[in-house]
């Protein structure tokens, strides 16, 4: 099954976000980690969060994730009879 462009880019806009969820923690230092604790904030407040960095690193593997989920479906492992016979659904 051929998808449209609006298909694609609908379904690579759920996978970069949730890729984004999934880069949020990794790199990130507390206050309280770092030693440099401003009054009135909470400890567990990030130091610095680097978010273009994660944002870059989130398309690149969004872009990864997605290429792999279609050359999946282009091989025929994620039609909607193979994916309903595994969870015993009938058609």
């Amino acid at each position: 099954m051929a998808y449209t462009i609006s298909t694609a880019l609908a379904i690579y806009f759920v996978i970069w976000w949730v890729t984004l969820f999934l880069t949020l923690p990794f790199g990130v230092r507390s206050q309280q980690e770092a030693g440099e604790g401003v009054e009135g904030t909470d400890p567990g407040a990030p130091v610095m969060a680097r978010m273009g960095r994660k944002l870059i690193w989130t398309t690149l593997l969004s872009a990864v994730f997605f290429a792999a989920g279609m050359a999946a479906n282009n091989a025929g492992y994620l039609n909607i009879e193979r994916l309903s016979k595994l969870m015993g659904v009938p058609l």
